[in-house]
């Protein structure tokens, strides 16, 4: 039996009737194809989102949404004979493409917890979703040993028609019915969590198809949450998502250009597909940060909002981040005594890049200045480079480099092999004297993600950070131990 007739199966089977002599023709016409996201987990909350959709895949080019009604329950039982939490009915509408979103406040710490929706056409006519899970965090009191997973570049049109949109190299047989063969990996990690670290979807590709409006733009979404393989993930795995330029507007996109999708749209999107922000709170911004645990802390940075114009000449007016963003990262991070830090950037902060590039913090002419001023403040604020890292998206290859003034960057590389590549040499490359030191770069096209482990070892803590293959093998890793300070 393929994998996707199995999953979808196990939730046909997993469904059951909230009201007794429910209609099961009504159950069937009304689904949850894009399956339900567990987002932005604290240590004491949780937005859950899904979408009511008229279709389990892809139809005519898109996953149709229907109207609906949804409520969502958490409980520590998978049953949930009595829940301890429960939404009231919330409708799924057209102008919100069909998609449900609520916060849940109110757990504890360090707590598994089984979610599901309950959703139909009517209160009346309601079904049982599958019972998911998540973990809350532990906070700055945990000492329990994590796990995460962090990928990029996820390229749906690659994936199912191959670079030159004929089909050559593109995905086959099971995997292209069922998606993204790393998320099969990741599943049988089953990571504390997973981080979608910008370009989850390209809306420029294949270019003379590519979105500029809503629609369309929505279009990426439904055809990328609706495969197999990120269904049965999301399942265990709770989300943390950037967004970049390809799922904002467009290939080094910025605020500027009069091309459609606008930065207004690119932004609202974006804050509609995932569940990163609380849509009652429209003033919610996308950049946080999150303790993990007593260890362990993590910044997400926003890196297409707020930035300058690309072609600005580079200085120190000049900005990715902007300057409330910029005063809230440094501020943050001298508050906080994690022994471990880690800055989620979409973009890379090191590289070496392309030579051509002109949209990060490690372009020749782009925002190399702000990039240099905010490494030279880490140090200047004995932010040691023992604890303090850099993992990026963005690049499509896995590598491994050490800024010269010593703070080290990991780059997931692309999720899928089929959007792949090597990393330039250092005469094409951001770095042509050689002063970036590259500690690994990945040999070959190959898709992949970074696994991220804190644990302790020999009462000391410890960082493990490991290039895995979309297979799930290993191609590289390396360890940071935390002694005590002199």
């Amino acid at each position: 039996m393929k994998l996707h007739s199995m999953f979808r199966n196990i939730f046909l089977l997993g469904a059951i009737s909230v009201w007794l002599g429910h209609n099961v023709a009504t159950a069937a016409e009304i689904f949850l194809g894009q399956g339900v996201l567990a987002g932005e987990v604290t240590s004491n909350s949780v937005l859950l989102q899904t979408r009511l959709t008229a279709a389990e895949s892809v139809v005519d080019g898109d996953v149709p949404g229907i109207r609906g009604v949804v409520r969502f329950e958490i409980d520590t039982d998978p049953t949930f004979k009595k829940p301890l939490f429960q939404t009231e009915w919330l409708p799924a509408r057209p102008d919100g493409d069909f998609i449900v979103k609520a916060k849940i406040s109110g757990l504890k710490p360090d707590t598994e917890y089984y979610y599901h929706a309950l959703f139909g056409s009517h209160e009346r006519l309601a079904t049982a979703d599958l019972a998911r899970s998540f973990r809350t965090l532990g906070g700055a009191d945990s000492t329990r040993p994590v796990k995460f997973v962090l990928a990029s570049c996820m390229n749906y049109a690659f994936f199912q028609a191959g670079k030159d949109g004929k089909g050559k190299g593109a995905a086959t047989g099971v995997e292209k019915d069922n998606g993204y063969p790393a998320f099969t990996s990741m599943y049988r990690i089953r990571p504390d969590f997973f981080i979608g670290d910008g370009d989850n979807v390209y809306y420029d590709h294949p270019v003379g198809t590519r979105a500029k409006n809503i629609v369309e733009m929505r279009r990426k979404w439904h055809e990328q949450f609706v495969q197999v393989t990120l269904n049965q993930f999301f399942s265990i795995a709770p989300t943390y998502w950037l967004k970049d330029d390809h799922d904002y507007r467009f290939n080094d996109a910025d605020t500027t250009r009069d091309i459609e999708p606008s930065h207004e749209l690119g932004i609202q999107v974006f804050r509609e597909q995932v569940p990163i922000v609380d849509m009652a709170d429209t003033n919610a911004v996308t950049y946080r940060t999150h303790r993990i645990n007593k260890h362990l802390q993590l910044w997400f940075v926003e890196g297409r909002d707020y930035r300058s114009p690309n072609k600005m000449p580079d200085g120190p007016e000049k900005s990715i981040w902007g300057k409330e963003q910029k005063e809230w990262l440094k501020r943050t991070i001298k508050e906080s005594d994690a022994t471990f830090k880690l800055l989620i950037s979409p973009t890379p902060m090191v590289g070496p890049d392309d030579a051509s590039k002109r949209d990060n913090h490690a372009s020749i002419g782009g925002f190399r200045h702000e990039g240099q001023e905010f490494f030279e403040w880490l140090r200047d604020n004995n932010i040691s480079t023992n604890e303090f890292f850099v993992l990026c998206g963005d690049r499509h290859w896995q590598y491994h480099s050490q800024h010269p003034v010593g703070y080290e960057e990991f780059a997931c590389g692309a999720i899928n092999t089929q959007n792949a590549r090597v990393g330039p040499k250092p005469e094409k490359s951001t770095d042509p004297k050689g002063e970036v030191k590259q500690l690994y770069t990945a040999p070959k096209p190959v898709g992949g993600f970074l696994l991220v482990e804190q644990k302790m070892l020999g009462g000391y803590p410890q960082l493990m950070i490991t290039f895995k293959d979309q297979s799930g093998t290993s191609q590289y890793y390396t360890t940071k131990t935390a002694l005590p300070r002199k």
